[in-house]
């Protein structure tokens, strides 16, 4: 391991935006306290959050190089296991907004294209290349963050932002735009009804379920081969830390976006066209498993590329 000449005496931008984000929704949960379930249970996560960031931060400062630098990334990355469904515990507070963006569907398509899409590809083999698609979000994102730090490194700091700014912006939306996507509001609603049209607003539903873990009561089966084997991976990352929350725009998408044109501005071929098949798997397998609505997906795209080009003009701004 090669020691910096120049280490970093504070905090990394990331870090910061991490630092920013646990306040702001400390403040959030201080203001809506009593009508939180497990407002003690938040508190204890940002202190978690606060307790990794600064350990991470006390072992570079130690050997400062470019592992630990890699560790305090990772450190973030696994924080998002934190505040993923935290998302939902927040915007209980909200009354839910599915009905709108279901009729949108709606009027937009004729129809609900996560009940028709499953319906009409419905083969073992097609069924296995969209779970494939969505269960390769993770390792896609990873993989491109992996490729900076291994052959760009100088850039790795600055690709690592976009992405993980990228998160966290998704989920101040998801906070204030309380949408469960059609596996939990069809559930809800019955899959007649959806299909037919009809889209009740089930206002402060979602807020008052006892929702502590992913429960598969709540939502629709996932349609596909359920033999397959990618099929098994997302009913694990399911069974993970699925809520019923942050359904527009899909993140899914947005972050996979934003990874993509990572990835071509690496300037490495290969690496953007081992990306981009699944990609595009993974854009339309969003509302073929029903956890998307398909206008979620389409506005992931815009929404990924604008933060893409923000955060990296934010970012080159800040270190001038």
């Amino acid at each position: 391991m090669i020691i910096e000449k120049s280490p970093l005496k504070g905090l990394m931008a990331v870090e910061w935006v991490m630092m920013a984000y646990l306040l702001a929704t400390s403040v959030f949960i201080m203001v809506t306290y009593t009508s939180l379930p497990n407002p003690g249970m938040m508190v204890w996560t940002r202190v978690q959050a606060l307790l990794v960031t600064v350990a991470l931060w006390g072992v570079y400062r130690m050997m400062p190089c470019r592992l630990t630098t890699l560790f305090r990334i990772i450190g973030q990355f696994s924080l998002l296991s934190l505040w993923y469904p935290d998302t939902y515990e927040l915007n209980r507070v909200f009354p839910n907004l599915d009905h709108l963006f279901a009729g949108c569907e709606q009027t937009i398509f004729g129809c609900q294209p996560s009940l028709t899409f499953s319906e009409v590809f419905h083969w073992p083999v097609f069924s296995e290349l969209m779970t494939m698609g969505y269960v390769s979000y993770f390792p896609l994102f990873a993989g491109v963050a992996m490729f900076y730090f291994i052959w760009r490194y100088d850039k790795f700091e600055r690709a690592t932002f976009v992405i993980l700014t990228s998160f966290f912006i998704f989920y101040v939306i998801f906070i204030f735009l309380p949408v469960a996507g059609p596996q939990f509001y069809f559930k809800a609603i019955g899959v007649e009804q959806a299909a037919a049209g009809i889209f009740p607003d089930l206002k402060d539903y979602f807020g008052l379920l006892a929702f502590k873990e992913y429960d598969p009561q709540f939502s629709l089966t996932i349609p596909g081969c359920q033999d397959g084997f990618f099929y098994h991976l997302l009913e694990l990352t399911h069974a993970a830390g699925e809520r019923p929350t942050a359904a527009f725009p899909s993140s899914h998408v947005g972050v996979t976006t934003v990874a993509m044109w990572l990835a071509w501005e690496s300037r490495n071929r290969w690496l953007f066209c081992i990306c981009l098949p699944f990609a595009v798997l993974l854009f339309f397998s969003t509302f073929y498993i029903q956890a998307h609505y398909a206008i979620d997906a389409i506005a992931g795209i815009f929404v990924g590329t604008a933060f893409y080009f923000i955060l990296r003009f934010a970012y080159d701004f800040i270190k001038k």
